[in-house]
């Protein structure tokens, strides 16, 4: 039993990119080029195994580093250190560009949230105003990361179908939910854990990515690269019979 999602919340290939050099601490003027190539191909097969919908740029860009990689690989030309051209060159211009602008949208994004707040709707059970808890939301990227480690972790076999019938991705949303209201949070490397193996998680993954389509969810980190946690979506909290029927 397949489960294809396509998702809104897929970030695109500069932004895989510049998560996996700061993941791993990297240079951007200086990427390690085979080390950031294989990476990427490892996410892009992690995507096609959960048969998640991948856009036609994320395999421009393995093109793209697969040539920046073989014209590497090939001798230096015989011209004056000042005139050779650095085949990362263009991409790395990209990359600094991206980021500066994924830094403006963040800034804006932030004064957005200060706005809002100046006229915050009162708590009605309390005239206590709660503290404002403060935390970054997971990108995709960190969850295929989580995913990827869960998959580790258990012993190694083949794929023949994306979820078995025992482990439906259904099943595995109303799991999540009924947790939810037992408690405000839960640690996604927890649900992989409970897993008996990797089809559990598979679905417990896919599971995640369509409560955060339906925006059911949250999915947060207190700072990059944190254990993530699960929260429920404030402004879309529904009684968990009407849940059902938005999920069923």
């Amino acid at each position: 039993m397949s489960y294809k999602i396509k998702l809104e919340i897929f970030e695109g290939p500069l932004d895989l990119l510049l998560y996996l050099v700061k993941r791993d601490h990297l240079n951007i003027y200086d990427i390690p080029i085979a080390q950031i190539t294989e990476q990427y191909l490892q996410y892009l097969e992690l995507m096609r195994l959960l048969d998640l919908d991948i856009a036609g740029e994320f395999l421009v860009m393995a093109a793209t580093l697969l040539q920046i990689k073989s014209k590497m690989l090939l001798p230096a030309e015989e011209k004056p250190a000042e005139e050779q051209v650095d085949p990362r060159q263009e991409l790395v211009q990209r990359l600094l560009e991206y980021q500066k602008f994924k830094e403006i949208a963040e800034t804006l994004r932030q004064m957005e949230e200060k706005r809002q707040d100046v006229f915050k709707r009162p708590q009605p059970d309390s005239g206590i105003p709660r503290e404002k808890e403060v935390y970054f939301e997971a990108s995709i990227f960190d969850l295929i990361t989580a995913f990827s480690t869960a998959l580790k972790e258990v012993p190694k076999e083949l794929f023949y179908e994306v979820v078995k019938d025992e482990f439906t991705v259904e099943d595995k949303i109303h799991t999540i939910l009924h947790l939810l209201l037992q408690t405000p949070r839960i640690l996604v490397f927890e649900l992989f854990e409970k897993a008996k193996n990797k089809y559990e998680i598979v679905a417990i993954f896919l599971a995640i990515l369509e409560l955060i389509r339906l925006k059911e969810i949250k999915v947060i980190q207190h700072r990059h690269f944190d254990p993530i946690e699960i929260i429920r979506n404030e402004d879309n909290i529904l009684p968990y019979e009407q849940q059902r029927k938005v999920i069923s």
